[in-house]
């Protein structure tokens, strides 16, 4: 049995954790919770299996001895926890993103290097059967040499509009979507073609969100407006977001329900980037968080082929669908069965290969290393750095002693 501890017992570790009992019977035990606010470490202890809150992070490091110390904190702190944990002897699995900026994702890798404990991040899309279906046709070389990557990604008005409301609003807080969100994407895409990412350029801008609407109240649940705003939010509706967060304010005074129009947002959501890979491959992607429906776009050209894919396909359809073009002429339909579950049900292959005792044989190499998480968050956070100074940034030469 693996010993692990929680820092962060938010929405997206109760995503994680909540269900590891009933899928893995005895092979990992929370022993213990650290949270800012005792009332969500409280929810922990009673929904989900944590034998004991601690009010302290380092008391409960010494006195459960972890085998693995999981960070689910706000992005920003990542790297506090996790370098603090290794410094103790501890091994980190880190929600993504890994960090939010170039100077506290090298924080991490330097600390793992320094102390040899290992960082394991958390990036479930690499367990959806359709990026799992994609994987396998590139390496069988279905398009043969990797040399374009064409990805879209719309969010729309209500997942889009969940991450200006929340304290991912706020660039010092998540690094913004170009890091928080698209960290998932930019790893996918790193994953898939099996390249090193290299260069990259990007802009940005601040189109719907923020001071480009009409804010009439602090929060949706006390707004005046909130029977006629298309964007209200009502807490109440999701019995866990209810338990964690509207419940729990009194403790520290946190909101989960701020007007997206709020004038103290400062992140993007509206994105475009380019990056250039060391096998000679090239990325196009953009970014838009107020789309009026959600899912993305996926085309691979190689010297071979292109390989087209979309999602989601409509809910009466139970696959999703690619297609690879050959320059012959011919045209193949792939069609990938969809599962029920949290992501496409990629929560549940995720664990299993992160603490089953007899863990999933990882042949795609799915499970995702500091280096991997170091490579997407920088994709963004050199993004934002592009778009700050327009210029071009060299993400290599970052990295370089890791590699």
């Amino acid at each position: 049995m693996k010993k692990m501890v929680l820092v962060g017992a938010g929405a997206r570790a109760h995503g994680h954790l909540c269900r590891l009992s009933q899928e893995l019977g005895d092979a990992v035990s929370l022993e213990g919770v650290y949270d800012r606010n005792p009332l969500r470490a409280e929810y922990f202890i009673k929904n989900c299996g944590a034998k004991k809150g601690y009010d302290d992070f380092d008391t409960m490091l010494d006195e459960v001895k972890p085998d693995i110390v999981f960070v689910c904190t706000i992005d920003a702190t990542h790297h506090i926890y996790a370098v603090k944990a290794m410094e103790k002897g501890y091994d980190v699995m880190l929600e993504k993103p890994m960090a939010t900026n170039k100077e506290q994702c090298l924080a991490i890798l330097e600390a793992e290097k320094r102390t040899g404990k290992k960082v394991t991040v958390t990036f479930n899309c690499r367990f959806m059967p359709f990026f799992t279906a994609i994987k396998k046709a590139l390496d069988a070389g279905v398009v043969g040499d990797i040399l374009h990557v064409d990805l879209r990604w719309y969010l729309d008005r209500s997942h889009g509009a969940d991450y200006f409301r929340r304290w991912h609003r706020k660039m010092e807080n998540s690094g913004g979507l170009l890091v928080h969100k698209a960290t998932h994407h930019f790893d996918i895409v790193n994953w898939l073609i099996g390249q090193s990412p290299q260069m990259v350029s990007a802009f940005g801008s601040l189109k719907f969100y923020g001071k480009n609407g009409q804010k009439h109240g602090e929060r949706c649940r006390t707004c005046a407006k909130a029977s006629t705003c298309a964007l209200y939010f009502d807490l109440e509706q999701d019995p866990i977001l209810k338990d964690l967060y509207l419940d729990a304010e009194r403790a520290d005074g946190y909101f989960r329900d701020r007007c997206v129009f709020d004038e103290e947002i400062n992140i993007y959501d509206n994105m475009a980037v380019n990056v250039k890979y060391d096998s000679g491959a090239a990325l196009s992607y953009s970014l838009v968080a107020y789309s009026p429906h959600e899912g993305w776009d996926l085309i691979i050209t190689g010297s071979e082929g292109r390989l087209e894919a979309k999602s989601p396909s409509p809910k009466s359809d139970p696959y999703e669908h690619m297609t690879l073009f050959t320059p012959d002429g011919n045209i193949t339909e792939y069609n990938v069965k969809k599962l029920t579950g949290a992501h496409g049900g990629s929560d549940t292959k995720l664990r299993k290969v992160l603490f089953a005792d007899d863990p999933v044989e990882d042949i795609l190499g799915r499970r995702a290393t500091s280096l991997d998480g170091a490579k997407s968050l920088l994709i963004g956070a050199c993004a934002n750095e592009s778009i700050q100074t327009g210029k071009i940034v060299n993400l290599a030469e970052i990295i370089k002693e890791y590699e």
